[in-house]
């Protein structure tokens, strides 16, 4: 069996350790291929149980060097596979979404509501269907397990419009309405000060703008719209390109960009002068050492014509110094 080195979070792994204890579980315990949200290219996701009994999801990443490596543990073991597996949890309504979005109507009609289990087997079927040549690795099996989980169900109510039709039936029907409603209260939790001062990759997106600098006009209300767009940029990872679009376009960020733009501007600026400095500079060595080459190249002449003088019969210099006969 080949070994690798992952990384998880801490009780996710004591969750893991303990159920893979347990005699036969591990036969459930197993990776799904499902289409990844952002992009419905098949990827690799790792369902658990969490140790209150509620069922949870990872994202299975793997960071590959590119030179084979091995890795070197403290019991003297060696693990030929250097490539790092990286799982983190992810939130079941973006798996969601790609699956569920195959019910869409083409020309945007909202669909009528269903069943929960009815809905689940016609995006299977589509998805199988509507594009084979992206989705030839995703497995059928794969794709009901993971619907059958119930945070997969518990995630429904943050992908589909919902009614109560009995007290034991509930139907569903996808909006893109609501899908985008919560993705805007994680852009809310992202931009809170606390999170958002938590997160390096938030805090460079910052700095990449050019928005945490103090002391500049109109930085402040700069920053504070570039925290709100960097978390939607962050949360758009894992929705395809029309949510994201439509994400973007639930904010007003004509502010961020007219400041993103008079920042730009003024490197610009600073860009070009220092080009016209450095031009400069250029010009007036150039012009210096062309002066320099022309006074070379005289004193390199007159020392031409002395060489071809013909001092046959002169007097060395010498002679004039001796002393004189008495």
């Amino acid at each position: 069996m080949t070994s690798h080195i992952g990384i998880l979070p801490t009780d996710v792994f004591d969750a893991l350790v303990a159920k893979l204890t347990e005699a036969g579980t591990h036969q459930n315990l197993r990776f799904l291929r499902l289409p990844h949200p952002r992009t419905g290219v098949p990827s690799l996701f790792l369902p658990y149980a969490k140790p209150d009994g509620r069922t949870s999801i990872m994202e299975v990443q793997t960071v590959a060097p590119p030179n084979e490596r091995s890795w070197f543990l403290s019991e003297g073991q060696v693990v030929q596979n250097g490539e790092l597996l990286i799982m983190t949890p992810v939130d079941p309504a973006f798996l969601l979404i790609p699956i569920l979005h195959v019910l869409s109507s083409p020309n945007g009609h909202a669909g009528t509501f269903r069943p929960v289990d009815d809905m689940f087997e016609d995006a299977v079927e589509k998805l199988l269907q509507s594009a084979p040549s992206s989705t030839e690795h995703l497995c059928k099996e794969d794709l009901l397990r993971f619907l059958s989980l119930d945070c997969a169900r518990n995630a429904m109510a943050r992908t589909c419009e919902k009614k109560q039709i009995t007290e034991e039936l509930t139907v569903y029907r996808y909006s893109p309405d609501v899908v985008v409603e919560n993705l805007r209260k994680k852009v809310m939790r992202l931009n809170s000060q606390p999170m958002f001062e938590a997160s390096k990759t938030l805090t460079r997106a910052l700095a990449r703008d050019g928005l945490m600098d103090d002391g500049k006009d109109g930085i402040l209300e700069g920053k504070l719209m570039g925290r709100l767009r960097a978390a939607c940029d962050l949360v758009s990872q894992y929705v395809p390109d029309h949510l994201q679009k439509r994400l973007l376009a639930s904010y007003d960020f004509t502010t961020l960009e007219e400041h993103i733009k008079s920042l730009n501007d003024e490197a610009a600026a600073l860009a070009a002068a220092e080009m016209g400095k450095m031009e400069i500079k250029e010009s007036k060595s150039s012009a210096t050492e062309k002066t320099n080459g022309k006074k070379r190249k005289t004193a390199s002449t007159g020392v031409e014509k002395l060489k071809k003088v013909n001092t046959k019969g002169m007097a060395k210099l010498s002679t004039f110094f001796q002393p004189k006969a008495l």
